[in-house]
């Protein structure tokens, strides 16, 4: 099985830290499990904040925080190697902020003067389970129009507006994916999107030439890993149906077969913890859901961890047997 998923921030690196433990290894083959022959990860690069956001200004490349995040959940030994990779300076002028896998990115991409070359260089040194490719080479920034008719700019912005976003944009518009992101996507039997920040994690991704296109014409199983979460931003108030309507309209089609909905109630507290930030469980009006042409399939995927959270190895095996269910 080939499998790509896609998406930003902690949301795809849940899944991936799932996926990889279905990977198959080729000096000891699973037997009686779903195996993954090959597991790519397409991940945003439109991220301006904190330490990303810093190098991104300082030494104009990619934003690398992403990547990170991608390359410690598929990293073989989540140990000492990836602890140090993901360590994050608390002090030091100029270093402070500073996770040490961004600073050693940074410096990978000097060296190589190639971003995508340098995240291969780091996947070998952390023997990850799997390859990462950023969804574009470009230097995109993102744009949104909201309801009122204000355009704001940047990803910052864009998830702190309270007035919705009627539509996104990446500038510049004729921004294009690597030759074998596109092919990952042509052969995948499983494609996954989310979860993530829907304006500034998941809709990016779409809007690079080709990527929609190349989803919508594979015959692969099309996933989308709806947020546990509304966020106080980009979708206060969205209900599942309106996170899979936004993904559709940006990418100018219908994508999806499947929307994976979580069923597991929040305790109290934490209930009452995020309703102060103004953000509550997603709505799930299954009905609407299916009036888009998608099949909602609920399960209890949810963990606490101070804040809510996907189970990892429980949505794997979700998504997988989505993914067997189609080859019989």
């Amino acid at each position: 099985m080939k499998v790509v998923a896609i998406g930003g921030g902690t949301g795809l690196a849940t899944v991936l830290r799932g996926l990889k433990h279905h990977v198959t290894e080729p000096a000891r083959p699973a037997q009686f499990r779903p195996e993954i022959t090959r597991l790519t990860a397409l991940v945003t690069v439109t991220d301006e904040g904190g330490s990303s956001g810093r190098l991104r200004r300082d030494f104009r490349i990619l934003p690398p925080g992403d990547i990170r995040n991608c390359l410690v959940a598929l990293a073989e030994d989540e140990q000492l190697l990836t602890q140090l990779f993901d360590y994050r300076f608390s002090s030091g002028r100029g270093l402070r902020g500073h996770n040490l896998g961004n600073l050693i990115l940074t410096a990978l991409t000097h060296l190589t003067h190639d971003f995508a070359q340098a995240v291969r260089l780091t996947s070998e040194v952390l023997a990850i389970r799997g390859e990462i490719f950023p969804s574009t080479l470009s230097d995109v920034h993102l744009e949104a129009t909201r309801t009122d008719g204000a355009v704001i700019r940047g990803e910052r912005s864009i998830a702190k507006t309270r007035v919705p976003i009627q539509r996104l944009h990446v500038v510049p518009s004729r921004c294009r994916p690597l030759p074998e992101t596109l092919a990952a996507i042509y052969q995948a039997d499983l494609i996954t999107v989310g979860p993530g920040s829907l304006y500034t994690s998941l809709a990016p991704n779409l809007l690079v030439q080709g990527i929609a296109a190349e989803i919508a014409r594979s015959r692969a199983v099309k996933v989308l890993v709806c947020n546990l979460m509304t966020q106080p931003g980009e979708t206060r108030d969205y209900s599942a149906a309106d996170h899979v309507r936004a993904l559709h309209q940006h990418a100018g089609r219908k994508l999806f077969d499947h929307v994976v909905l979580n069923t597991g109630r929040l305790s109290g507290s934490l209930l009452r913890r995020y309703a102060v930030e103004h953000a509550a469980p997603v709505e799930l009006d299954l009905d609407a859901v299916r009036k888009l042409g998608v099949k909602p399939i609920c399960a209890n995927l949810l963990i606490e961890d101070q804040v809510a959270r996907h189970n990892s190895r429980r949505l794997a095996q979700l998504l997988l047997s989505l993914a067997k269910k189609r080859d019989r």
